[in-house]
């Protein structure tokens, strides 16, 4: 076992779709990881395939205090967590006017808040181990101002955004990277539920490569920003939309 396999990694969001795609990845390099998603039984699935190596946990991220106690509870029992993928997120595709300030808050507080309190929790690890990667999964809708996802969810993705320079401006110098990924269109609920089939057929023909993302592919791009080799990468957010925007 070398110093670049059997980290310890926190993946957020675990239970869905591209949760799960990392989550897999993350063990196919060789890592552990503590899968959080809000309910034990929708992660049971998922920690059934490695028992031994995934570590289920029911945390509400936008919690501060449940954060942190997980946190320290993970510490005790596993050690440091130097990998940290921000995959949590909320979907709302309501504008201005129908976004009610109850539902911006809420946005908020899983798409950015939370991002925050485990990001400070994995600093504190990763300074000590003088090692670490933070990946924030962002969104097409940060550089679009939203296609078709509503205003509260593009704004915390651009702050999602914005929080992943700050972190990789303060850590660079301690051996920490913190990068983005800004998918558009992903195949997940949010594409086959959440959007309408003539949304779907509308957005295809707006994406060059004609079809939409993979999990997996997501996945990949989230393995290489987390391993050795992307030790010279910091405060980049990685366009994965199929070249629906090319800056």
């Amino acid at each position: 076992m070398t110093a670049t396999t059997n980290r310890l990694a926190v993946v957020t969001g675990a239970a869905g779709t591209m949760g799960q795609a990392i989550t897999r990845q993350l063990l196919a390099d060789g890592h552990r990881v503590a899968a959080i998603d809000l309910k034990l039984e929708m992660l049971a699935p998922l920690a059934a395939e490695a028992p031994d190596r995934i570590i289920p946990l029911a945390i509400d991220i936008s919690d501060a205090d449940a954060v942190e106690s997980a946190w320290n509870s993970l510490n005790a029992a596993h050690g440091p967590v130097t990998i940290l993928v921000n995959n949590a997120g909320l979907l709302s595709n309501n504008k201005a006017e129908q976004s009610s300030p109850e539902e911006w808050r809420r946005i908020m507080a899983v798409n950015l808040d939370g991002p925050f309190y485990l990001s400070r929790m994995a600093l504190r690890d990763m300074r000590a181990e003088k090692w670490g990667r933070i990946v924030n999964i962002c969104s097409l809708s940060m550089k679009t101002g939203g296609l078709t996802a509503g205003t509260a969810y593009a704004a915390s993705k651009g702050g999602l955004g914005v929080l992943t320079f700050s972190l990789a401006r303060e850590s660079a110098a301690q051996g920490i990277t913190v990068n983005g990924i800004a998918p558009g269109y992903v195949l997940t609920p949010m594409v086959t539920e959440q959007l309408t089939e003539e949304q779907r057929q509308a957005q295809l023909r707006d994406i060059p490569v004609g079809r939409f993302c993979g999990a997996d592919e997501v996945a990949h791009c989230v393995s290489y920003l987390a391993g050795p080799n992307a030790g010279f990468i910091t405060g980049e957010i990685i366009d994965m939309n199929g070249g629906m925007l090319m800056d």
